[in-house]
């Protein structure tokens, strides 16, 4: 717990890595955030503070972690958690941070998707202190006359002035009505829940700031809003996403997310940092005093980015294994002690190999893999699609390497 900590402590680190676009609107929530602390450190009432996420595909990668992270530094403060999964909103589809509409769901792909994130988000938050809820609870059963009333606090403009809508608009792309009604049953979750602070992306801020609007117009003390810049991807430059390659899956091997971790360029590493880890400002801001002094190797800061991130996620053992599973393959270059095995009993072709030993989901995957040059057996690399791999001998194990960081021992079958 971090309740111990000062008062301007505990400001500096909830407002460690947020972004709010413009300085007036970061000393206002700076302002606003540290009188709520204070009343709450006097009355003895821990905060409600919220993150609402739609539930858009079945897997989280680290980006998704961001507001998460920031969700458990207010639990380790005493606060009290909100996760809001978006099981109505995900039918409209948030257009945030989208230049064209975002497809909508079924309300099945929905449930399935929700169900899900639920189960990966206690990796981060602590689900003793955590309270999920379902917006469809509230805005499901609101009648149109309630929609209109909360659709008249906002006007067109201020949604067209929004860069994306702005730039559709101007290009002449459809901008669709329902796309407007997204911000506005969000600033009703903010209502519903009567939240004293929401965290979210800084393409969220018309979203939350709209929520400010609505409690503001219902008589309720406007919540403080948290926007927190994106995640950069393995690559340094663009997004966290899957549909890049440059994600790292929080359901991922340890010793793939330490790997991972290890290849993202050395200017990136403070934007992981900084939303990512579990560091203290101080710790973070003395760390990069050394890196720039030339105290301290670029390497090994990384290496232990890496290990917070693994122990983040799993424990301290399997970090520390990720670790050895990183200095054995690649700063040694060995191969590591602990590959699982796969029983080869006859002649295989290698795409078939692949995908049975769980290597490549499919054997298109397979033989994008050996065409990628990712397939190697015992350090020769696989270059021909049809190529068999032999039953091994007694006594024997080659090893089937695949990408950098998978390695397979093949035996025979026992007996």
């Amino acid at each position: 717990m971090l309740s111990h900590l000062s008062l301007d402590d505990q400001l500096a680190l909830l407002l460690r890595g947020a972004a709010f676009g413009d300085p007036q609107t970061e000393q206002t929530m700076a302002r606003e955030l540290r009188a709520r602390l204070a009343e709450s450190q006097a009355s003895g009432r821990p905060l409600r503070v919220y993150l609402g996420v739609d539930p858009t595909s079945s897997d989280l990668h680290l980006g998704h972690t961001v507001p998460l992270r920031k969700l458990r530094q207010f639990q380790e403060l005493g606060h009290q958690v909100i996760f809001l999964v978006g099981s109505f909103t995900a039918l409209i589809g948030d257009p945030s941070d989208k230049d064209q509409v975002r497809p909508q769901q079924t309300r099945e792909q929905v449930q399935e998707h929700a169900r899900t994130y639920v189960q990966q988000v206690f990796r981060i938050l602590d689900p003793e202190r955590t309270i999920v809820e379902y917006n469809d609870r509230w805005l499901a059963p609101l009648t149109f006359e309630k929609l209109i009333e909360i659709a008249s606090h906002f006007t067109v403009q201020q949604f067209l002035a929004r860069d994306n809508f702005a730039r559709r608009f101007r290009e002449g792309d459809p901008i669709w009505l329902h796309e407007f009604f997204y911000g506005l049953m969000q600033a009703y979750d903010a209502l519903a829940l009567e939240t004293d602070v929401q965290v979210g992306g800084t393409e969220q801020l018309f979203n939350l700031m709209a929520g400010r609007k609505l409690m503001e117009a219902h008589g309720l003390r406007p919540q403080v809003c948290l926007t927190l810049p994106i995640l950069v991807g393995t690559d340094g430059q663009l997004r966290m996403a899957k549909s890049l390659g440059n994600y790292i899956g929080i359901s991922e091997p340890p010793e793939t997310q330490y790997g991972k971790v290890m290849s993202i360029p050395d200017p990136a590493m403070r934007n992981y940092f900084e939303l990512i880890t579990r560091w203290m400002p101080q710790e973070i801001d003395r760390l990069f005093a050394e890196l720039e002094g030339g105290r301290l190797h670029p390497r090994d800061a990384k290496m232990q980015l890496a290990y917070e991130i693994v122990e983040s996620l799993y424990t301290p053992d399997e970090a520390a294994a990720a670790q050895e599973h990183f200095r054995t393959v690649f700063q040694e270059r060995e191969l590591p002690p602990d590959m699982p095995a796969h029983v080869v009993a006859e002649a295989v072709p290698v795409v078939d190999l692949l995908v049975a030993a769980g290597a490549a989901s499919s054997k298109s995957q397979a033989r994008r893999l050996i065409a990628q040059g990712g397939v190697r057996l015992d350090g020769a690399l696989v270059e021909q699609m049809d190529a068999l791999v032999e039953a091994p001998p007694p006594g024997k194990a080659p090893v089937l390497q695949v990408g950098k960081r998978r390695f397979l021992r093949l035996v025979p079958p026992e007996g």
